[in-house]
Order: structure tokens, then C-alpha cells, then sequence
């Protein structure tokens, strides 16, 4: 029986997928519409500076609402922090076309409507995550994530041209508020597919904005797993740049050739997901250690002037090899936490990890400066397998006789 029936067949999550996937596929779209707009608003000489700042904006402001918001949200259901998040998105992205339509929509308001949107942007990821926990047992959280993961996998391919297509008829702001109606749906399915039993009664508001933080601080293998998912999507973070200019310049490539690679990556990664579900029987700790290796070495051959057919190979191995990394890092996280600490613990990782890429892609300029576009593909695929290395030397060293995996499924402190 295939992995994913426990998960499909639940009644709570078969009444949310449909909205989980037509809100991946607005956000799919997003990746075009959020910057393609800013090019729109900005003045001539700024829209770069614009754009910068309005992708980051879509993200970067989740952090702080992981610390500000903590006290109130920690102790919250999985399904009402995920409503919340989608409730916040489609009114912060519906107020954009709004301003659009009355003439009010500047760079600065459009930022700053970007940036409410994304307030509660971990915490709603924390609540999806959370609600796997809440709804199937254990050894069924890896099918859960995963499909949680293909979903995006599959919203990521589908969604950009989708987009394109949008964007080129109707404009970037339209796409929008299409993905501001797509959150809207999401929000509706969690008010209505989770019944009452599901939400579980808050207890008092006492949880600290600094709640998740302390509890990873205190258990070695959180801070160690959150350490590996920082270092893993830092040293990912320069590939942004180098591709695109790898492209471009080392083979005079353009535009559709750039994007059949990242079509390989995309078409990958769903595999991978598809596939993630049926890893349920291996130790999660030495395959998530295992990703980091391997995806770091699908990236040499195009860091080795691979042809292109071998570089496009090789990227789609990659996101096969990239995709099961979430599910199974958050089963960790799943099965080394409590229901009274999972929420603000799988915030705080977020928060974290949210900051990983966009710093490594900052990194990427220099880098490529440095080494030109291929070597600087190398450097990335060279770094992201020490590091991996690393981490299973670090982890044999501290457990060298233990199955690793069973040390998180011990009953934890809610913190």
C-alpha cells in the first residue's frame, strides 16, 4: 500500500489538500508577479534597489513575527495558526490590487503590504507542520510532510508560467490578487475542514517570545539539526547567482535555456517528494545528513564543464536529491518535540532558516566576482558536501553505538 494513503485518507487533511494546493499554485505565481511588479513601480535607476526589496519583503518580515508574536501564538493549535497566516496573506495581497485600481499603490506601499503578508509567514508553516502532528501518528509525519512538499514541488513548476501567461495578458498586480484569492481559499478550508475536536483548548498565554529559541538551546540535536539546515540552504544560497551567469556567460546560453534548468531542478524535486514518502523505514537522521552530501556533489558536474545535457541531468538529480530533505528534517523536528512546544520550536527553526538563502544568495555576488559563475558552482557543490561530511562525522562521534534515530523519539521537556 502506497505511504501516502494514511495521509490522503484522513478526513481532516482530504478536506485541506485541495486548498493547500491551489494556495501552493498562487504562490507559485507570486515568484513572477511580486518582483515583476515592483519593476513596474519603481522609477527608472531604482527598480533594481525595488525589487531587492520587495522579494525580501514577501519573506524576511516572518522573523520578526516569530519573536514579537510568540507570547500570544506559542501555544496555539496547528490549524488556527495556519488559518491565521492565511487569512493575514490574502487580505495583505488583496489590499495591493485595491491600492492598484484607486491610484494609491506606490514601491513603499506595496513593500509595505508585502511585508504584512509574510508577518505570520513561520508560524503558518509551524501550524501545517504542527497539524501533521496533530492529525496522524508517528510513523506517517514523513508521508504527511512530503505531501506537503510535492504539492509546492509541483505549484513551483506550474505556477511561474502560469504567471507569465497572467502577467502578459492582464498584468502583475492581477496575478496578486488571483494569489490573495488562493489564500483566501486556504483560509476558509482551515476554518471549515478542521472540526472543533481538532483544536484543542489553548492553555494560559505564559510561552515567552523567546520560547522555541530556548528549547532548541537546551537539546543538543535541535540546535544541531537547525545548524544543519542554516549551513545547507547558506551554501545553496550563491547558486541563485552563479546559474543565471553561468548560463549566460559560460554558455552563451539564454532565457529558455536557463529555464529548462530550472524545469530539470523543478521536475526533480517533485519526483523526489513523490518518493520521499516511501524512505519511512530508514533512519531520518542519516538521510537528512545524507541529502546535504549528496546534492552537493550533483552540483559538481556543472561546476566541471559537464555538457549541457549533463548539467541538466545533474540538476535534476539534485532537486530528486534536494526534496526529501524538508519532510524528513521535519520529522525530527515532529518527533523531538511536544505538543506543548512544537509550534514555537518549528517557528523558530523557520525564522532561521527563512534568513539562510537570501544571506548565501548576498554571498553569491562576491563569489562569482571571485571565481567566475562555473567555479563558483563548484565552490557551493565542494562546500555543501564538507559540510555534510561534517555533520555525519560530528553526529558518528556523539552516538557512535546508538541508533540515532531513537533519540527523538524520547519524551522531550515542553519547554
Amino acid at each position: 500500500m502506497t505511504p501516502y494513503w494514511p495521509v490522503i485518507s484522513n478526513p481532516v487533511l482530504r478536506r485541506l489538500l485541495p486548498g493547500l494546493a491551489v494556495s501552493a499554485l498562487g504562490d507559485g505565481m507570486a515568484i513572477v508577479a511580486v518582483s515583476w511588479l515592483a519593476l513596474q513601480l519603481a522609477a527608472p535607476g531604482t527598480r533594481g534597489t525595488w525589487v531587492a526589496v520587495a522579494v525580501a519583503a514577501y519573506t524576511l518580515p516572518s522573523v520578526l513575527g516569530t519573536i514579537v508574536l510568540a507570547r500570544w501564538l506559542g501555544h496555539r493549535d496547528g490549524a488556527r495558526l495556519a488559518g491565521w497566516d492565511a487569512t493575514l496573506r490574502a487580505a495583505s495581497l488583496a489590499a495591493i490590487p485595491l491600492a492598484y485600481a484607486v491610484g494609491a499603490l506606490t514601491p513603499l506601499l506595496y513593500v509595505v503590504l508585502l511585508a504584512c503578508s509574510s508577518l505570520l509567514h513561520s508560524w503558518g508553516s509551524a501550524g501545517r507542520y504542527t497539524l501533521i502532528a496533530e492529525l496522524l501518528p508517528a510513523k506517517h509525519h514523513l508521508a504527511g510532510n512530503a505531501l506537503i512538499g510535492a504539492i509546492a514541488e509541483a505549484a513551483a513548476i506550474g505556477g511561474p508560467p502560469l504567471a507569465g501567461f497572467l502577467t502578459a495578458t492582464a498584468g502583475p498586480v492581477w496575478v496578486i490578487a488571483a494569489d490573495a484569492a488562493t489564500f483566501a481559499v486556504l483560509a476558509v478550508s482551515y476554518r471549515f475542514a478542521v472540526p472543533r475536536a481538532v483544536r484543542a483548548a489553548p492553555p494560559p498565554a505564559t510561552a515567552s517570545r523567546t520560547a522555541g529559541f530556548r528549547v532548541i538551546l537546551r537539546q543538543r540535536r535541535l540546535l544541531g539539526l537547525l545548524a544543519l539546515s542554516f549551513g545547507f540552504f547558506f551554501l545553496f544560497g550563491p547558486v541563485y547567482v552563479a546559474l543565471p551567469l553561468y548560463v549566460a556567460d559560460d554558455l552563451g546560453g539564454s532565457a529558455a535555456l536557463l529555464g529548462w534548468f530550472f524545469t530539470a531542478f523543478g521536475a526533480g524535486a517533485l519526483g523526489g517528494a513523490l518518493f520521499t514518502g516511501y524512505l519511512r523505514r530508514l533512519p531520518l537522521w542519516p538521510v537528512t545528513i545524507g541529502v546535504v552530501i549528496a546534492f552537493g556533489l550533483s552540483l559538481m558536474p556543472i561546476g566541471l564543464g559537464a555538457p549541457v545535457v549533463v548539467s541538466l541531468a545533474a540538476l535534476a538529480a539534485g532537486g530528486a536529491i534536494w526534496a526529501p530533505y524538508m519532510p524528513t528534517a521535519m520529522a525530527l523536528f515532529q518527533r523531538s518535540t511536544t505538543p506543548g512546544n512544537r509550534a514555537p520550536v518549528l517557528a523558530a527553526n523557520g525564522a532561521v532558516t527563512v534568513v539562510a538563502v537570501p544571506a548565501g544568495t548576498i554571498l553569491g555576488g562576491p563569489l562569482v566576482g571571485l571565481l567566475g559563475a562555473r567555479h563558483a558552482m563548484l565552490a557551493c557543490g565542494v562546500a555543501i558536501t564538507l559540510f555534510g561530511l561534517v555533520a555525519a562525522a560530528l553526529v558518528t562521534r556523539a552516538h557512535p553505538t546508538i541508533d540515532i534515530d531513537s533519540l527523538a523519539s524520547e519524551p522531550q521537556p515542553s519547554g
